[in-house]
Order: C-alpha cells, then sequence, then structure tokens
C-alpha cells in the first residue's frame, strides 16, 4: 500500500485550472500507476475534503532529440478532482488563486 503523499505528486497551476476551481475542480499531477479510487482516497486523508468524481488523463512523454541522439520525456498522468457540493474548497489552492 503506497502513502496518499507517493499518490500525489504536485498540483496542476494553469490558467485553465484556476478557471475550474470555482466548480471545486483541482488538477494534480499524480503517479502514472495510480487508479481512480487510489487517487480519491489520496486526495480525501491529505486535504481532509469529500470528493465527488476523478477524471484521469495519460500524457504520454515527446521525443526530443539533441544532435543526432533522441530520447524520451518522462510519461506523466493528471487527474481533474472535483469535490461536492457540501465539502469545503481546498486551502492550498485558495492562496494560489
Amino acid at each position: 500500500m503506497k502513502s496518499p503523499y507517493d499518490i500525489i505528486l504536485r498540483p496542476v497551476l494553469t490558467e485553465k485550472s484556476y478557471d475550474a476551481m470555482a466548480d471545486k475542480k483541482y488538477t494534480f499531477e499524480v503517479a502514472v500507476d495510480a487508479g481512480k479510487t487510489e487517487i480519491k482516497q489520496a486526495v480525501e486523508t491529505i486535504f481532509g475534503v469529500k470528493v465527488e468524481s476523478v477524471n484521469t488523463m495519460r500524457i504520454l512523454g515527446k521525443v526530443k532529440r539533441q544532435g543526432r541522439t533522441q530520447g524520451r520525456r518522462p510519461e506523466r498522468k493528471k487527474a481533474i478532482v472535483k469535490l461536492t457540493e457540501a465539502s469545503k474548497g481546498i486551502e492550498f489552492f485558495e492562496g494560489m488563486a
């Protein structure tokens, strides 16, 4: 069993994620092998909120070249977490917006 802090890696702070905060949707970068239920439990334990739904997306790493050698950036996984109406917001994000 992984720690909730191993599942939730970092928040995603972009204009689009700031606009979604009005609808109680928060975006996180999560571990690539994490499932929706694991993400839900991790957010609920770390921030003390109730999660309504979790949407995930995987981003494959781009192929990058440097001279004649080429490599790949690491792949990532993002999760958009929607909180219930009765739940309070996440204070960490409230200070950012």
